[in-house]
């Protein structure tokens, strides 16, 4: 392996390592992104790495000296606007609300734990965002575990007041004006 091959190899290896500081620590390291420009960590590692190892391809392949910096900045052009094109739909990528207490208001839950007479505290498994929740419950009156509910208030984030819901037996039920 030729002298020159090393080193591309290494400067294709420190865009690697660029690229993998940006990604598990981009905010301390976004030195070099100025504003919403194109100029960030992850289009910087991308371009040098890129660079390194297509030239380190073309040095070792063609033994010329001018040949690899040329397809290493083929190979890095396009790269670097890739990286550019990632980054920005990362970064502007939206996503849903965070849920809050007022959300749990209204949605039906399962008793986990009893909710006790007296004020005490049970559990409720709830949905929230489609993820299940447990929180702690209280209720007017005692609940058994297993019984379907309702959230009538959230007074924290851990928190909520539950009215017990009746279930319709299928069998049982009946359209009125009909035997």
């Amino acid at each position: 392996m030729a002298t020159a091959t090393t080193i591309y190899l290494v400067i294709g290896a420190a865009g690697v390592v660029v690229l993998a500081l940006s990604l598990l620590g981009g905010e301390l390291l976004s030195f070099l992104h100025v504003g919403d420009g194109p100029v960030s960590l992850e289009v910087v590692a991308g371009f040098v790495g890129a660079f390194g190892f297509a030239s380190a391809i073309a040095a070792e392949l063609s033994g010329s000296a001018v040949l690899p910096p040329v397809a290493g900045l083929v190979a890095a052009l396009p790269t670097a606007w890739f990286a550019l094109r990632l980054s920005r739909a990362a970064h502007g990528m939206r996503t849903d609300a965070t849920p809050t207490r007022r959300d749990l208001v209204g949605t039906l839950g399962v008793v986990v734990t009893a909710v006790p007479r007296g004020g005490g505290y049970g559990e409720v498994r709830v949905l929230l965002g489609g993820q299940p929740v447990k929180v702690y419950a209280r209720a007017e009156h005692p609940i058994a575990a297993g019984a379907q509910v309702f959230v009538v208030e959230a007074p924290s984030d851990t928190s909520v007041v539950v009215e017990e819901t009746l279930r319709i037996d299928e069998n049982t039920h009946h359209t009125p004006g009909k035997a």
